[in-house]
């Protein structure tokens, strides 16, 4: 799926806020640089225009979806919904963010696509049968939903990802062949794997880990060792709603407050690390049907 044109030329000036659209924040040439790289996109105003140079960018991040899909790509979902993101708006400015979602809904209905508000002030792509096509909502069910605001971490801008795996394992050679048979399976799966050492987004490295935990669907922990570390990122796993995948090589390292979970259970030789990426392709494959 691709926005039309004429989609296109408006987002421009939405993102902008161009005269007429004061709604939106006003954003220099510098805060325009800000607003993609926030999204991790690759973007840097070349001292054109605002707008053509915006128009431009949508342009490239438009192409990325195929014309006869019914998907929108993930980085133009993630501009859309960001373009609404509380943290821009301000009382002290024209800005109002009720009117600008109003407006910007209104462009978005020709594509039979609308945005949606939920009671973190976060916004979600809909489409307009309700599904869900925000890439930060994997599941509808109904279930009790919580709110809290975490004091140690920043609420990554990054989305969640279907297709990514996280690992959660000491960052030791010896873990190599473990981590390798995890990344072999996820690409028998059509998933992407990433431990901690593999990104670098932030400072602390504790952020990266918690941004690469909350932006995965699946998050395979390995208890090997009873790291520390591990244990109190299988905390967060759990508390952020992910599938978690426990692995070990032994059941007596998984803590006893997790017995009750199953555990593939794995041998560090070549048979049992055969064994184990046959396992995981199993029990990969059953969370992406879920």
């Amino acid at each position: 799926m691709q926005l039309k044109p004429q989609t296109l030329d408006v987002l421009a000036l939405m993102i902008c806020g161009e005269e007429g659209f004061s709604d939106f924040p006003y954003r220099s040439s510098s805060k325009l640089t800000s607003f993609f790289v926030r999204l991790s996109l690759p973007y840097t105003h070349d001292g054109s225009t605002r707008r053509v140079w915006v128009r431009g960018v949508l342009d490239t991040i438009n192409s990325e979806s195929n014309a006869n899909s019914s998907q929108l790509s993930e980085n133009m979902k993630l501009v859309i919904e960001s373009i609404l993101d509380f943290s821009y708006f301000s009382p002290d400015t024209t800005t109002n963010r009720e009117r600008a979602m109003d407006r910007l809904n209104k462009l978005l209905r020709a594509e039979r696509i609308f945005l949606e508000e939920d009671p973190n002030n976060i916004v979600h792509l809909r489409r307009d049968n309700g599904e869900f096509i925000s890439t930060s909502v994997l599941e509808l069910e109904a279930k009790r939903v919580i709110t809290f605001a975490p004091s140690v971490f920043s609420i990554p801008l990054r989305p969640v990802r279907n297709d990514l795996v996280s690992v959660m394992m000491p960052l030791a050679m010896e873990f190599d062949s473990v981590l390798n048979t995890v990344k072999i399976a996820c690409s028998e799966t059509g998933m992407e794997c990433k431990r901690a050492d593999d990104i670098w987004h932030n400072s602390a490295i504790i952020q990266d880990i918690f941004e690469l935990i909350y932006c995965s669907s699946i998050v395979v922990v390995d208890f090997s060792g009873r790291n520390q570390n591990v244990f109190y990122e299988v905390g967060i796993a759990h508390t952020l709603g992910k599938n978690v995948i426990p692995i070990a090589q032994n059941l007596g390292d998984v803590p006893f407050d997790l017995r009750h979970h199953r555990v593939l259970e794995y041998l560090k030789n070549s048979q049992g690390l055969q064994d184990l990426k046959a396992s995981l392709i199993d029990r990969l494959k059953f969370l992406k049907q879920g």
